[in-house]
């Protein structure tokens, strides 16, 4: 499992020999579901390499983004879904093509109490989540929805490490809780400010956005 070398600055040596032994390497497509609602999860993902979206899903049926997951990270719901045995209200889906490593639930706890670098990688991992469902909380509370669609933007050429984002306004309205309408003025905007350039399903970043 050479896929692990990532984490051998972050894990003691044992544990990754563990990471080895017990957990498994999954693949996934671009628009793969990892995680679904209502359903138990026995494993907690770990990211190797590409990205995962993380949804919530309102009583009305509405989804909301609550946060992407990048290589070495985790989901932090998944955890406490695995160890308190509760069905998922979260869905996954795979941004582009993830590889992962998913942790049996039934060693969540055990390396909790038997290395020190698991204990902060999960406490830390809770912290970076809680900040950031903040950040979004804030982002719908107090901005604008040409603000947040300017951060969005931003963080899809952060996680990918590419101004060209593929993405539908379709998506991006879900994404954001609004209608595919208003994005699409947005957006348009955005191109005569000279800021982005819009081409079926990508935009293009600019400089000065």
């Amino acid at each position: 499992m050479n896929e692990l070398t990532n984490f051998e600055g972050v894990f003691e040596p044992e544990l990754i020999e563990e990471m080895y032994n017990y957990g498994e390497v999954r693949h996934f497509k671009e628009g793969d579901h990892i995680m679904e609602y209502g359903k138990y999860i026995r494993m907690m993902p770990i990211i190797i390499s590409g990205t995962i979206k993380v949804l919530r899903r309102d009583e009305n049926g509405k989804e909301l983004l609550l946060y992407y997951l990048s290589s070495s990270e985790s989901c932090s719901m998944a955890y406490s879904c695995c160890v308190e045995a509760k069905k998922s209200e979260v869905k996954a889906i795979a941004e582009d093509d993830v590889e992962l490593i998913a942790i049996p639930h039934n060693k969540l706890d055990e390396w909790l109490c038997k290395y020190p670098s698991w204990k902060n990688y999960i406490m830390r991992s809770f912290n970076e989540r809680f900040l950031e469902l903040l950040r979004s909380i804030e982002s719908i509370a107090f901005h604008k929805l040409d603000e947040r669609l300017i951060h969005y933007l931003k963080e899809k050429k952060r996680l990918t490490g590419s101004a060209v984002i593929k993405v539908s306004h379709y998506v991006i309205a879900d994404e954001l809780a609004t209608s595919r309408v208003v994005v699409s003025r947005l957006l348009k905007q955005l191109e005569n400010d000279g800021r982005i350039l819009l081409y079926r399903n990508e935009i293009k970043l600019l400089k000065d956005l």
